[in-house]
Formats: C-alpha cells, sequence, structure tokens
C-alpha cells in the first residue's frame, strides 16, 4: 500500500470546510489501509492521534501564524519529508512545499479565485491563484471536489484534465443526520427562540461568495406582513463582507435575525435538522458542503445553480438565482408549501445517503496511486 504523508498544518482550530475535509479524509484513508503518517499543528496532536490511530508529527511553534506556516512548509516540512520517506506528500489545501523531491498530490478546493475573483480579498486572490497553477504545473495529480471544479480550471487555468482526480466529499451521518427533539429543543434555547418561532437557517462563513446581504434582503421581502414570519439564523464564523451590517441595519423592527457566530460540531444538526429550511445562496463553490449536510439532517434546502452546488443537490433542493428579488420569490414559496418541503426533505436524505467519505478516500488513494508511479 502506499505510504503518503499528509499535512494537516494548514487547517484552522475551528473546523470549518476544509477541516471537516480533512478530520473525516484521515480516518477514511487509514480504514481503507492506507499507510498514513500526518503532520499537524501542536494543538491538534490529541485530536490528530484519535483520528489517525497513531503518533503524529507536529509543526513547531512557528507554523501557528499564517505566515510562519507558510515559512515552515517551504523550510521545515521539505526536512520531515526527507526523513519519513513517503511515497507521496499530500497538501490538503492549495499550497506546497517547492524543494520536496517526493511525488505531490495537492487538493485545489475551487475555482472561483479565477471565476469569481471580487469575492475574495485582494490579497488572497493573487496569492492562490499563483498557488493553484504552481500546483497545476507541478504536482503528479490535483484533487478536485467536483467535475464542476476540474472543468473550470481546465477552462481558466490551462490544467490538464489528465492529471486532475475528482474525489466528491463525504458526509458524516453520526454527526449529520436528523436530529432529535432534544437535540432541536438545546439550538432553540441557545438562540433564544421560542419552541413556536421557525427560522430559516444558513451556515457558513459571513462572506461575499456566500451572498448573506442578498439573502436578507430576500428573506425581508418575503416575511414583511407575516404574522408568522420566520427568523433568519446566520451561523457561521466572522468574515469580510463589507454590505453585511448595511443589510442586518435595514432589517425591519418586526423581524427577528441572529448571527450566533461559530456553532460546535455536535449542534449543527439540531440547527440544520430544526429549520424550516436551509438557505444556502452562493455565489460560487467548489463543491458545497453545507447543503450535503443540511440534506443528510433532514433539512429542505434552497440554493443556487453555481457549480458546483447542482453536482450536490441533484433534483432533491430548490434553486434561486442569486439576486435579492428571485431569493425572496423562493423563500416565500417556499414558506408557502409546506408539502414541497416535505418532499424536499425526504428527497435530500435519500441524496445525501449516495456521498460518504469512504468513497472520498478511495478517489483519494486513486490519486495518491497515480502520482506514485
Amino acid at each position: 500500500m502506499v505510504r503518503v504523508l499528509l499535512d494537516a498544518t494548514a487547517v484552522p482550530a475551528d473546523r470549518g470546510g476544509v477541516g471537516r475535509y480533512v478530520d473525516n479524509l484521515i480516518p477514511a484513508l487509514v480504514e481503507i489501509g492506507v499507510d498514513l503518517q500526518v503532520v499537524c499543528q501542536p494543538h491538534d496532536t490529541a485530536h490528530v492521534r484519535s483520528l489517525a490511530g497513531r503518533e503524529p508529527l507536529v509543526a513547531p511553534a512557528i507554523a501557528r501564524s499564517v505566515a510562519g506556516r507558510l515559512l515552515w512548509e517551504q523550510t521545515g516540512l521539505p526536512a520531515l519529508v526527507r526523513k519519513a520517506k513517503p511515497d507521496v506528500v499530500h497538501s490538503p489545501h492549495y499550497t506546497q512545499p517547492l524543494a520536496v523531491r517526493r511525488p505531490l498530490v495537492v487538493t485545489l478546493h475551487d475555482a472561483t479565485f479565477f471565476t469569481a475573483a471580487h469575492v475574495h480579498k485582494s490579497i488572497k486572490g493573487p496569492f492562490f491563484r499563483t498557488a493553484t497553477r504552481l500546483a497545476l504545473r507541478r504536482a503528479a495529480c490535483c484533487v478536485v471536489p467536483s467535475q464542476a471544479t476540474a472543468d473550470e480550471l481546465v477552462r481558466v487555468a490551462n490544467a490538464d484534465p489528465h492529471r486532475l482526480q475528482v474525489a466528491h466529499l463525504g458526509v458524516d451521518t453520526s454527526v449529520f443526520s436528523p436530529p432529535s427533539k432534544g437535540a432541536v429543543a438545546a439550538v432553540r434555547e441557545r438562540l433564544g427562540l421560542a419552541r413556536e418561532h421557525n427560522y430559516i437557517a444558513f451556515l457558513g462563513t459571513l462572506e461575499p461568495r456566500k451572498n448573506v446581504p442578498a439573502l436578507i434582503r430576500g428573506w425581508v421581502a418575503a416575511c414583511e406582513g407575516r404574522a408568522d414570519a420566520p427568523a433568519l439564523v446566520l451561523a457561521g464564523g466572522s468574515g469580510w463582507d463589507a454590505n453585511l451590517d448595511a443589510a442586518i441595519a435595514a432589517v425591519p423592527a418586526g423581524l427577528t435575525l441572529l448571527r450566533p457566530g461559530y456553532l460546535p460540531l455536535h449542534e449543527l444538526a439540531g440547527l440544520l435538522g430544526g429549520a424550516e429550511f436551509v438557505a444556502y445562496p452562493s455565489l460560487g463553490e467548489g463543491f458545497g458542503l453545507p447543503v450535503l449536510e443540511a440534506m443528510a439532517c433532514g433539512a429542505p434546502v434552497l440554493t443556487t445553480r453555481r457549480p458546483a452546488l447542482p453536482e450536490v443537490g441533484g433534483d432533491a433542493v430548490a434553486y434561486t438565482e442569486p439576486d435579492a428579488m428571485s431569493i425572496g420569490h423562493a423563500i416565500a414559496g417556499l414558506l408557502d408549501d409546506p408539502g414541497r418541503r416535505g418532499s424536499l426533505a425526504a428527497a435530500g436524505l435519500h441524496r445525501a445517503a449516495e456521498f460518504s467519505w469512504t468513497a472520498c478516500a478511495r478517489a483519494h488513494l486513486a490519486a495518491y496511486e497515480r502520482a506514485a508511479s
């Protein structure tokens, strides 16, 4: 079996999409027999040990900051690789060590740094476009989470399609499944919502790509004048959307908007499964993990057709254009049609069952074997 060194030092302490990808991939790779050695941050030592079933290699303190990690990746990581002598080195978040003489596999999570550059920070876009081009040129194989991302990278970055490996992400049904009444009640208590006060949920970083201001304006348009207007719950880490505060300030006094911030993993099923539906009107995704996780929790989902969301949702979700007016019409339609919400919830559960971390790990193994050969 191929021997792999996976550099998990880019995973932040708050487990967002990249964190859940790495955290679920590690045990899935071990389960299918990959000889896996993981490098991690000092604070992740016990966590990674429990995931991988063996002692991880630990990066020094300098790697705790973003700049320090990038420096260590180019200086300290190559030394670890020379000592460990793996068949393949896997860098799971765009960047890679340039001085490594072993075959490299790099995960490229999306192509929006090329296709929707305006939704990223001005310094972040050029950096990740450069990292992506470098990976496409130097890595033996690049893993992408969807065929839509692969197609976009071929179109906008001249990627060689034969060096791309599609690996759909999975869903951990021990965490994301239809919640108990107690789990929903616990989330409601945290949010301060009465039992009879329904809500629409959003989960994700509040960044421009997620299109949250348009979601807020659409929700306001759909709910003004409704006696039973649902709250809007924006769960996730704070981002850098300059239009968000103005959209929140314009919410009428009779409507309830809540920003609970980052929620721990064990509360997410209660949040998603307890919602009337989950709204995720993103402007662009490489995969769209919150859509899959919401479906697995039995929640109806409203999203957009921006790549690669239809690849995840299929016919099991409702779609809208990303402008506020269209979102408002879609929200109103779902609120007025409980039968459709029920149908979407059932279809979503069936659709989510098609995605597993075991299948994701097998696709990664195919990338490792291609790289090693």
